[in-house]
């Protein structure tokens, strides 16, 4: 069975999550977070992606992306690609990184043991997008989304969490810009 990302309708909203190898904690930093912001205001302004949803936590990523521009798997296929190295720099770079050589170490280790890499893997590849056909999977796909930080006791309130899309769903600034699904036209 292939793992690679499959969308079978670009037009149609996706709920998609990924993992850093391992599922190692390597978003505690503002540092890293930020690559992945960045990341999804280029996709945004440059390859047509919308972003409804999000949510980075310490280990894992949850989105509910869409587009009408280009297509989704290649943006996903992209983005990854691009993040990984992105992040992989900045580990290496980065100048109290305490876990420095354990993280370049578990990433070049997952890399060797897969075929596809050159040598280093930061994602995980056994994620499967989920298509959002109805405002019902839509809303409880941003509920699970909201509410990830709450129910690890990151957090009391989802709005509180400050890497997710909650915020702009309750109406406060978030870290980017997103599409509200109540403000979808369908």
């Amino acid at each position: 069975m292939s793992r690679k990302y499959k969308f079978h309708d670009s037009n149609k909203l996706y709920f998609v999550s990924f993992a850093v190898v391992y599922w190692i904690d390597l978003f505690i930093r503002e540092e890293y977070k930020k690559v992945i912001l960045n990341s999804w205001e280029y996709c945004i302004k440059n390859k047509g992606m919308e972003l409804y949803g999000w949510c980075i936590m310490s280990s894992h990523i949850h989105m509910i992306i869409g587009t009408h521009d280009e297509k989704l798997e290649h943006m996903m296929r992209d983005m990854k690609r691009h993040t990984s190295v992105q992040l992989r720099e900045a580990i290496s770079k980065h100048p109290k990184e305490s876990r420095r050589e354990w993280l370049l170490w578990m990433m070049e280790r997952a890399g060797k043991k897969n075929g596809n890499n050159a040598n280093f893997q930061l994602w995980r590849q056994d994620n499967q997008p989920i298509e959002l056909d109805s405002l019902k999977k839509q809303h409880d796909s941003l509920d699970y989304i909201h509410n990830n930080p709450v129910e690890a006791g990151i957090v009391e309130n989802a709005s509180d969490y400050l890497y997710s899309s909650a915020r702009n769903y309750m109406g406060l600034q978030g870290k980017i810009d997103i599409v509200k699904i109540d403000a979808m036209v369908c």
